[in-house]
């Protein structure tokens, strides 16, 4: 099974973008985040149109998550508990069986954070701390857990072209990257740091000419239970896509899983 995740900046933008990538590759699952769509205008029949079951948890203009998949859902989840004043619309997870059972996909669109220091980094902070607790609860579950997606996270100075010209951004401060190793110490795998350790970007800004310098970040990650890791088999970034017509500023990440 393959699954994919992909920060499509604006749904309405990369319609067009998506359904040939997905008629080209036809993944099993392809998770996207930055819709910045309500649910309801959300346009799911070229999806459904291509086989793909839709679940969306949308806001106007902003954020936004989406699962489409080829499998039912047997479930699906909404938003990030612990907060209840927090209305962004930046997780859904859904629960998918197979012959060999259950396993959960969750995918989220994690704060930026900027200007850091500031209101809007604490927020990011905040809601990896509600996250941290979240991924305890699932992996006590004892099934396959994948939680992908934009975690607005630079890893490490292999993650990044240029790191000096990241320092002190939220995406690279230390209090980020703290937390993102607190979610490998429960058990979670780094799916690409796992099978390579030769660096690979998923972002390269629209400004300064990043894409021709290839002055790119890696900060769309798949993060695997134990139960998940036992099950990949590989791992790609489909580079590609970024310099096609009219591309997202990110490009899409994939496993393949034995489910």
């Amino acid at each position: 099974m393959r699954i994919a995740s992909w920060n499509i900046n604006g749904i309405k933008a990369r319609l067009a973008v998506i359904t040939a990538w997905l008629e080209q590759e036809k993944p099993d699952m392809l998770c996207l985040q930055e819709i910045k769509s309500v649910d309801e205008n959300f346009p799911r029949q070229p999806f459904e149109s291509l086989g793909y079951n839709v679940q969306t948890h949308g806001q106007k203009g902003f954020n936004g998550v989406a699962i489409l998949s080829k499998l039912p859902f047997d479930e699906t989840h909404r938003g990030l508990e612990g907060d209840e004043n927090d209305k962004q619309a930046r997780l859904i997870e859904g629960v998918f069986s197979t012959a060999s059972g259950a396993f959960r996909v969750c995918n989220i669109y994690l704060p930026n954070g900027n200007p850091a220091p500031g209101e809007k980094f604490t927020y990011k902070l905040d809601w990896m701390d509600r996250l941290h607790d979240f991924v305890v609860s699932r992996l006590k579950l004892e099934e396959p857990f994948i939680l992908l997606g934009d975690f607005n996270i630079i890893p490490a100075d292999i993650d990044c072209h240029s790191p000096k010209d990241w320092y002190g951004d939220a995406l690279f401060r230390p209090e980020s990257a703290e937390r993102f190793r607190a979610l490998l110490n429960l058990g979670l795998t780094d799916a690409l740091r796992a099978t390579t350790s030769e660096p690979s970007y998923t972002f390269w800004d629209f400004q300064s000419g990043a894409w021709r310098k290839n002055n790119g970040i890696r900060i769309d990650h798949l993060l695997l239970s134990p139960r998940a890791a036992d099950r990949i088999s590989n791992i790609r970034v489909h580079k590609e896509l970024r310099g096609w017509d009219k591309p997202s500023d990110h490009v899409p990440i994939e496993g393949d899983f034995d489910f």
